[in-house]
C-alpha cells in the first residue's frame, strides 16, 4: 500500500532525529561519530575506536568511505549555516585523515590517534551551543 505525502511527512515527523531542526541534526553528528571513532574498545584497555579505524584496514577504498562519511557531517555543518572558515576546519580535517590514513601500517595508527570526526564534532556543538542553545544537552 503507497503511502501518500501527508502520511509521509507524519512518519517522518514521528521518527527520531530525522528532521532538519538542529536538535536532529546534534542527535545525527553525535551519532555519525560515535559511529566512526568509538563505537568499540581495544581489548583490554579503555582505548575506543570505531569504523574508522576499521574500515581504514582496506586499502585505499576503506580511506574513500570513511572520507565520504566525515564529509556528511561537514555538509549537516554547512546546512546549519556554520561560516566558511568553520567548514574549511572541518574539511581540512577529514582531508589530513584521508590523506595520512591512506598511508598502509602507518595511516592505521594514525586513524587511532586524530580522530577528525570528534574534531568536527567539536566545531559543530561550539556552533550550536552559540547559536541553538536549545539544543544543549547536559551530559553527567
Amino acid at each position: 500500500m503507497p503511502l501518500s505525502q501527508d502520511q509521509f511527512d507524519e512518519l517522518a515527523k514521528s521518527l527520531p532525529a530525522m528532521g532538519r531542526d538542529p536538535h536532529s541534526v546534534r542527535q545525527r553528528v553525535e551519532a555519525m561519530e560515535q559511529l566512526l571513532e568509538r563505537s568499540f574498545h581495544i581489548p583490554g584497555t579503555k582505548i575506543p575506536f570505531g569504523l574508522d579505524s576499521v574500515v581504514g584496514l582496506v586499502p585505499v577504498l576503506g580511506d574513500i568511505v570513511t572520507a565520504v562519511m566525515g564529509a556528511y557531517m561537514v555538509w549537516e555543518a554547512r546546512n546549519l549555516g556554520m561560516s566558511k572558515w568553520q567548514l574549511m576546519r572541518m574539511t581540512a580535517n577529514v582531508g589530513i585523515d584521508t590523506a595520512l590514513g591512506a598511508i598502509p601500517v602507518v595511516g592505521d595508527a594514525f586513524d587511532l590517534v586524530w580522530r577528525s570526526n570528534s574534531k568536527n564534532l567539536r566545531i559543530i556543538k561550539k556552533h550550536l551551543d552559540k547559536h541553538h542553545p536549545g539544543t544543549r544537552i547536559i551530559e553527567g
